[in-house]
């Protein structure tokens, strides 16, 4: 699957263009639902509700929307994202090599709507993507045999309601189908294959069903907290195989692959401090610990299940702090900080999903251009940390067979994210 390829759903054509993009949150999920919260680094966002995008981080929040609202936007994401250090090939040689900025700039669209029927029960829509990475790193690189490229593309579409029970307890839930598709592949860099030699490469795609729930807590005027959980999504991507590992470097091979989408969970504060000032908080988890493996079922071969890539990952936690001003009657300002745990150690660190620590610096702000209609711009600057990596790692059997084909690796990878985005809100 080429990284520029569009997701084939017809949904995607009511999103906008939707291009596979590599993951800004942890893992490969994207946090990028809405240019409102990205002004703030999305703290605070399960007990907000600036528009109809709330929806999509707590439906509970659908009951602080009066009438009927509608609110759609794109964010724009410039990753670049390097790796370096040397190959040792299997005599010994050691060689520097690189890839440099191996992921491709993107917009993420979305569109919200919702409807509020009386005092009691909000409906709402969500059409927006929340897991998604892209990564292809350049052919001279000499670390291909571990993996070369890997591609995961979502869209999602999901319908809410909500309830408001009395003056301080909300709550909300929905169904979320998902379409996915997805590619991994490795390459020889030398050894016994000639370098580009297709070592393994697996492609495919899938439709699944997932739910979610929420709920708000009204303390008094001026506090609120809310809570939301996202149900794990199980995709078994159907497609085809091929490469050297699977017995054929030209024909393909049908088969298909399991891939988990983790559960989340967030819990949020907000706090109106004065008149102008609030203040906002998140904290969010995901069940990364659930993604052990790729493994591809390929019926043909004498053993159909075949080891794509151990992962090995772990849960992440996410942790945001941000802040509202109230500027004048039509203009709000915001700002966040902040701070994405890596959903790997450094001991599982690989090179095509190369995941680590992140502290994101967002600033934004909202400009109400009429009594209906408001616009929201938001821009986050992200801090990767460097970190290291290195293939094959050593306790990971299945990496062993990679180094025959071009040696090991160890270096480092590093990078940044900048993100711009838009949203228009319209209340009928």
């Amino acid at each position: 699957m080429n990284k520029n390829k569009i997701l084939p759903l017809a949904i995607a054509a009511a999103l906008g263009s939707l291009s596979s993009t590599s993951a800004y949150a942890a893992g490969f999920q994207l946090a990028e639902y809405s240019a409102t919260g990205l002004g703030r680094a999305y703290a605070g966002e399960a007990a907000m509700a600036d528009n109809a995008a709330a929806q999509f981080r707590n439906p509970a929040m659908l009951t602080y929307l009066e009438g009927t609202q509608v609110s759609t936007g794109m964010i724009y994401v410039d990753p670049n994202v390097d790796v370096d250090g040397t190959n040792t090939s299997l005599l010994g040689k050691e060689t520097a090599t690189s890839s440099k900025d191996f992921a491709d700039a993107a917009v993420v669209p979305n569109f919200y709507v919702s409807h509020q029927v009386n005092e009691q029960v909000f409906f709402g829509l969500a059409l927006a993507s929340n897991f998604g990475m892209n990564t292809k790193l350049d052919d001279n690189f000499k670390g291909t045999q571990f993996g070369n490229e890997a591609s995961i593309t979502t869209v999602e579409i999901n319908p809410n309601v909500a309830y408001r029970i009395n003056d301080q307890f909300s709550i909300g839930g929905g169904v979320r189908f998902v379409m996915g598709e997805g590619s991994i592949g490795a390459k020889s860099s030398g050894g016994l294959a000639p370098v580009g030699t297709p070592l393994k490469y697996m492609e495919g795609d899938d439709t699944s069903w997932g739910w979610q729930a929420g709920a708000a807590w009204q303390i008094n005027e001026s506090n609120r907290l809310g809570f939301n959980y996202r149900s794990a999504v199980d995709l078994k991507l159907e497609g085809h195989a091929s490469g050297l590992s699977f017995g054929t470097t030209t024909g393909q091979l049908p088969g298909s692959m399991e891939l988990g989408l983790p559960a989340t969970a967030e819990i949020a504060s907000f706090h109106q401090i004065t008149e102008k000032v609030a203040v906002h908080a998140s904290v969010n988890w995901t069940d990364w610990s659930e993604f052990e493996k790729l493994e591809a079922n390929i019926p043909s071969l004498s053993e159909p299940t075949q080891m794509v890539k151990e992962e090995n990952w772990r849960d992440n936690y996410r942790v945001a702090v941000g802040a509202t001003y109230q500027l004048n009657d039509k203009t709000e300002l915001r700002s966040g900080v902040a701070y994405d745990t890596s959903a790997v150690d450094d001991a599982n660190r690989t090179i095509t999903i190369p995941e680590t620590d992140r502290l994101w610096l967002s600033l934004g702000a909202g400009y109400e251009w009429s009594k209906n209609l408001t616009l929201d711009a938001g821009f986050t600057y992200i801090f990767a940390k460097e970190a290291p990596v290195k293939e094959p790692r050593d306790h990971v059997a299945s990496d062993q067979l990679g180094q025959l084909f071009g040696g090991s690796f160890e270096g480092k990878t590093s990078g940044s994210v900048w993100l711009a985005g838009v949203q228009a809100s319209y209340r009928f």
